[in-house]
């Protein structure tokens, strides 16, 4: 009988001893949580690559600062570009067009509300200029005071004439247009292509003289109209004459104007 009692004892003692590793096992489960927040830190590396993208702006500044003359022409200097009469440079701009890098004069024409980009190296192509000198000036409103000059041919002849003067740049030839295609009160009124030309004239003309002597437009074309109130006129019976020899010549004109020049013929 003592036997079989010790045999259940041993069995009871042996068996505590496994029973405590199972309760070891529950902590080790806990560290494991804590390194769940540690994993959320690298998300906010990426912030750090975009201070990288900023200094790619800073180089396109200094190109523009580096070129401030071309071809003898400043920024902010006013110039005449023969097909839109006075602009301002406004800035020399370098760009790549097709892989290749081309510097433009950038002109603003204020009155026009338009901005054209002109390459540097075209510029003596185009007829770009210089403001005339004021000795040049003084010859242009000396020109308004002559005799005007009008060729015996159709009206559509006449008009190209005028037009390429107009286009020419040259303030003396734009002169001679605002002298031809004049009329003071007394004489026939003109024509619409008459008028539209000698408001593009008029126009050229006042501009540049404004800038030259510093003066408004308004002002410069009241010194323009004074100059060619200077101009001699002619009797009634020559101004008939003659718009009846214009009317003659403008018989076969293809714009089919009805013109009427009461100007001096040369």
């Amino acid at each position: 009988m003592p036997n079989k009692t010790a045999k259940p004892a041993a069995k009871a003692t042996a068996a505590k001893p496994a029973a405590k590793p199972v309760t070891a096992k529950a902590p080790a489960a806990k560290p494991a949580a804590p390194k769940a927040p540690v994993a959320a830190a690298p998300a906010k590396a990426p912030v750090a690559a975009k201070p990288a993208a900023k200094p790619a702006v800073a180089p396109k500044v200094e190109e523009k600062k580096v070129v401030t003359q071309r071809q003898g022409f400043k920024a902010n200097e006013f110039v005449v570009y023969p097909a839109h009469g006075v602009g301002q440079i406004l800035a020399i701009e370098e760009q790549e067009i097709a892989g290749a890098k081309l510097e433009l004069f950038v002109i603003n024409f204020i009155k026009d509300k338009m901005t054209l980009r002109v390459p540097t190296a075209k510029v003596a192509n185009v007829g770009m200029r210089k403001l005339s000198e004021p000795a040049l000036v003084k010859k242009a409103l000396e020109t308004l005071k002559g005799r005007a000059r009008v060729k015996r041919t159709m009206w559509s002849r006449r008009a190209q004439e005028y037009e390429a003067k107009i286009n020419s740049g040259d303030i003396v030839a734009i002169a001679e247009v605002v002298r031809d295609l004049y009329r003071s009160e007394s004489q026939p009124e003109q024509s619409y292509s008459e008028r539209q030309l000698y408001e593009a004239a008029l126009d050229r003309l006042s501009r540049e003289i404004a800038v030259v002597q510093h003066s408004t437009e308004t002002e410069a074309v009241k010194e323009i109209e004074a100059q060619l109130a200077k101009s001699p006129r002619r009797n009634a019976k020559a101004e008939a004459a003659e718009g009846e020899a214009d009317a003659e010549g403008d018989a076969d004109d293809t714009d089919g104007d009805d013109t009427t020049v009461a100007d001096e013929a040369a």
